[in-house]
């Protein structure tokens, strides 16, 4: 069912006063590259993906010459919050393509492990906008959905580097902040997790949306959208990332994109489904 959902090719759509325009790169799980003429943001990046048996019981490896296939170049990496899914990845990226990361102390620690310099870390503090050349990032604060058998999954802090490379449990999640970008004219948000707080959510052109979300809160969709009154929304973390990311897409279980798509049309927005690596413009 999710092949009859991509689109294929992806379409070009234009919103204005936009002066530019933006590509959006599905990198599975709830990654993103977000790219104008002047600047490129990638937010969660994941791309190692060391199977189900490895993450559970192993230490968890960076393959770096995946990102290097994948993300050639970044200005900024973003991370939402520090499970292995969404910031494993980061800092050795930084390091490759020179990009600052922006995000958590438990982020912070995250990255001291890896070896990233101190001079490319920022942490941020959420509600104040980050500079980024003619564009600007601003975290706000979320919440972690309860996604496992009804908890949050490793809850908490990252008070001190972790051993690195780390196991699962060792990346608590940290700080959770959903980020909004303002560039070539558009805002966008990007909410990585399953839940969210109603008064940190601010309007957006096209909204990067966590499709476990309607699994654990009522009316995640429609409640999302009627205070982001989004034009555009495209899924994500609704890819089964315990494949490598060059293989078929297939839904984690239990998330239900088409009903997610149906959702998102009842509450007046376009949905753009991407498979993994697929892009999209605007």
């Amino acid at each position: 069912m999710i092949r009859a959902l991509l689109e294929r090719p992806a379409p070009e759509y234009t919103i204005e006063p936009s002066s530019g325009r933006v590509r959006f790169t599905f990198l599975g799980t709830a990654g993103f590259v977000v790219q104008s003429q002047a600047r490129t943001f990638v937010l969660d990046p994941y791309l190692s993906r060391p199977g189900l048996f490895r993450t559970a019981f192993g230490r968890l490896p960076v393959d770096r010459e995946r990102l290097r296939r994948y993300i050639p170049a970044a200005d900024e990496v973003l991370v939402g919050h520090s499970h292995h899914d969404h910031a494993l990845d980061a800092p050795d990226l930084c390091r490759q393509t020179g990009a600052r990361l922006l995000g958590s102390v438990s982020t912070a620690h995250l990255a001291r492990a890896a070896g990233l310099d101190d001079g490319q870390v920022v942490v941020v503090r959420p509600g104040e906008a980050v500079v980024c050349g003619a564009a600007c990032a601003t975290a706000w604060r979320s919440r972690h959905g309860k996604a496992l058998l009804g908890r949050v999954p490793l809850p908490g802090e990252i008070t001190a580097p972790p051993p690195w490379p780390p196991r699962v449990w060792h990346l608590r999640h940290g700080a959770v902040y959903h980020w909004q970008l303002q560039l070539e004219g558009l805002s966008v948000l990007h909410v990585d997790s399953a839940d969210f707080l109603d008064e940190e959510l601010v309007p957006a052109d096209v909204l990067l949306l966590c499709a476990v979300g309607r699994q654990y809160r009522k009316d995640y969709t429609r409640r999302l959208l009627e205070r982001v009154r989004p034009k555009v929304v495209i899924p994500c973390h609704w890819d089964d990332f315990t494949l490598p990311i060059e293989a078929p897409p297939r839904q984690l279980p239990g998330v239900d994109v088409e009903g997610f798509v149906e959702e998102i049309r009842a509450a007046g927005a376009r949905p753009v489904v991407l498979a993994p690596l697929q892009s999209w413009w605007m």
